[in-house]
């Protein structure tokens, strides 16, 4: 009888994960097999048409921000877009490598010139989410995932939308917008990296 139970148990589990990947990854051109034997990926991040909350346009959400932060002490809403901006570079990229490249088993994403294909993580919608004590609303991001070929960049090979990847951290600490949408990104990258492993 438990011999019996043990496959169906297994292709149970398979098509759980195959949902759970399949609900946020969706390709929508070529096919993630031509990545099948690479070491090395360069990668890109693209943040050029980005909305954020309810604003279609992150230039609109800054904006209103810096105001909002200035009303409440002069010099804040500078040192908030400051930090806004400057967090990619510094928490939300570097979390998305560490994350892919452990998970990838094999795979590496890097900065790697010469490697045959690049990735660009284009995100096109941030939910930053908010942690009031009382109430909190998780940080959530959107976009696209394309593999062109590293010296020419107009050839895709793979284009992947990804969707609703949440930024949660353990204990409900992460009342800092920039640590939410950092635990969206390395969330991202763990999953990318599964994904095509």
């Amino acid at each position: 009888m438990t011999k019996k139970i043990w496959p169906i148990f297994g292709l149970l589990m398979f098509v759980l994960i195959a949902n759970t990947f399949g609900q946020k990854f969706k390709v929508l051109e070529g096919n993630k097999e031509i990545l099948k034997g690479q070491k090395e990926i360069n990668i890109l991040f693209d943040y050029s048409h980005l909305a954020v909350g309810k604003y279609d346009d992150e230039a609109d959400y800054i904006a209103k921000k810096k105001v909002d932060y200035n009303k409440k002490e002069s010099g804040k809403g500078t040192t908030w877009e400051k930090a806004w901006k400057g967090d990619r570079a510094k928490r939300y990229e570097p979390q998305f490598i560490e994350l892919f490249n452990k998970y990838g088993e094999g795979m590496e994403v890097g900065n790697f010139a010469s490697a045959k294909y690049t990735m660009t993580v284009t995100t096109t919608f941030v939910e930053p989410g908010y942690n009031i004590a009382i109430s909190r609303k998780n940080a959530e991001i959107d976009g696209e995932i394309i593999i062109t070929e590293t010296g020419n960049p107009d050839k895709v090979v793979l284009r992947i939308s990804y969707k609703g990847a949440q930024g949660k951290t353990f204990g409900g600490g992460d009342y800092d917008t920039g640590l939410r949408i950092q635990e969206a990104y390395a969330k991202l990258g763990k999953e990318l990296g599964q994904y095509f492993n």
